[in-house]
């Protein structure tokens, strides 16, 4: 079964205006946080295991919508796909949102500004990194979006995972450049979903 953003022009026009935002927006984060060099880098490689895993999962989800349409979910695809599309608009808004909140001390790869302190407003007040929160709701939507079972599982499962991974150097860093004000914040916040994990 063809996934609707591939056969049905109105939701091909709503697809890919959420998506082509989400990605240009992504952009936008990457040169913003270029400008900002303060604090010594110390994701040892975990910004490239995050980029691989999100283009994995990209295309991977993407090629699978087409080529295993025994996935293909078959039942109330119109409303799979606007519930993807609007979980794909949260994420997005999760994740800028934070951006924002963090202001000049968001950046792409892990550091530890001078002067940074543990934020607890926004999103934060809810988990410790919400900017992957909306990262990882962004790709869900996709993935229900495309109205496939294996796409969602590959757009959900390879990203997480790279995410996770960046998420242990993170906190190790935060810990060591923060000390115990991040540590009692850590203890009190869930990482990625509230009561969770």
């Amino acid at each position: 079964m063809t996934p609707l953003p591939y056969s049905n022009p109105a939701a091909r026009i709503a697809f890919y205006a959420v998506f082509v935002s989400f990605v240009l927006l992504e952009w936008r984060v990457r040169f913003r946080s270029r400008r900002n060099r303060d604090g010594t880098p110390t994701d040892q490689g975990s910004l490239y295991v995050v980029i691989a895993s999100v283009v994995v999962g990209l295309l991977g989800g993407f090629a699978l919508a087409v080529k295993a349409p025994g996935a293909s979910i078959a039942q109330a695809r119109w409303a799979f796909f606007v519930a993807g599309l609007a979980l794909m608009i949260t994420g997005v808004v999760i994740r800028q949102w934070a951006v924002i909140t963090l202001g000049r001390f968001f950046t792409v790869d892990v550091r530890v500004h001078s002067g940074q302190t543990v934020v607890e407003r926004g999103p934060y007040r809810w988990v410790r990194h919400p900017s992957y929160t909306g990262m990882i709701l962004t790709f869900v939507g996709l993935g229900l979006a495309l109205g496939n079972w294996a796409s969602l599982a590959v757009l959900v499962v390879v990203p997480t995972a790279g995410l996770v991974v960046r998420i242990h150097y993170e906190e190790r860093a935060l810990g060591d450049g923060l000390g115990e004000p991040y540590r009692r914040y850590a203890a009190t916040h869930a990482r990625l979903l509230p009561g969770v994990w």
